[in-house]
């Protein structure tokens, strides 16, 4: 699906769809339009049913979160900031790999986790650096690339990565240790998490697109479709536009009523 500026959309099955089971969605998607699809969780169906569900849908796989812990646990949210956690890190980012290389996923996002109470900003700081040099080694010549997200403390509590700007600071870290760009860790940019976190939205995404390779969409405050909430969301597709942006942009909110009647908004909320 497409924009009228050609813009590609792709449908996030964790929150589209879900009318219907999780199986189902697939080809609703591709019904609606949608030749790209992206979900956080694909560990617990094996790996060749997606596929095969992909192709028979005739849908490409945009994006997969890396696996994170169980609930409640230190892993709950990922495992890349803590210390003495790199066994479970590596192991996370080997099946996450794994998967996304089967499904021909373009991104695996790396799950940042949350900061104990008792490591420091630093610390965190320091091991999720020393982390994602090594995830990056791991995925160079996978055709998979990496990519970080900011989220909102208000929906994620304690989250590492609460801003842009300490996204990005990962990223150039990254690239230092690596010594080659080329490895390409960059930013997923959640127009949802950036609006509720920090506010000064259009500024804010024009100032971390040279790392952004990856965007999700959703209307703040109630986080459903574009134009039920408080963002201008044709400024923010020109701003995209302007830049030059060409990648996907991951419809990842819950629709206020039903999915299909929700996807309206493509055509009020885009071009002014």
């Amino acid at each position: 699906m497409r924009t009228p500026h050609g813009q590609r959309l792709d449908a996030n099955l964790k929150w589209l769809f879900t009318e219907l089971p999780f199986e189902r969605r697939f080809d609703a998607a591709a019904a609606a339009g949608f030749t790209g699809v992206e979900y956080a969780a694909p560990y617990v169906y094996p790996a060749r049913r997606l596929r095969q569900l992909l192709r028979d849908a005739g849908l490409c796989q945009v994006l997969i979160n890396s696996p994170p812990g169980e609930p409640g646990s230190p892993e709950r949210s990922g495992s890349a900031c803590l210390p003495g956690r790199g066994g479970a890190f590596r192991d996370g980012i080997e099946r996450g790999l794994e998967y996304a290389v089967e499904l021909g996923s373009e991104f695996l996002h790396v799950l940042g986790g949350v900061r104990p109470p008792d490591v420091s900003r630093d610390r965190a700081f320091a091991q999720y650096v020393v982390n994602l040099g090594w995830a990056a080694e791991r995925a160079h010549g996978t055709g998979v690339r990496l990519v970080l997200e900011a989220q909102n403390t208000r929906d994620a509590p304690g989250f590492f990565l609460e801003t842009q700007a300490q996204a990005a600071a990962v990223a150039d870290a990254v690239r230092t240790v690596d010594g080659d760009g080329a490895h390409g860790v960059g930013l997923l940019f959640d127009v949802y998490h950036a609006q509720v976190a920090e506010g000064d939205l259009v500024r804010t995404l024009r100032t971390y697109l040279p790392y952004v390779q990856h965007v999700q969409i959703a209307d703040p405050p109630t986080r459903t479709e574009p134009g039920t909430g408080e963002i201008a969301w044709p400024l923010v597709f020109d701003t995209l536009l302007a830049a030059g942006y060409s990648g996907w942009i991951g419809c990842e909110y819950t629709p206020a009523t039903d999915t299909v009647s929700g996807l309206g908004w493509i055509g009020t909320q885009v071009a002014r």
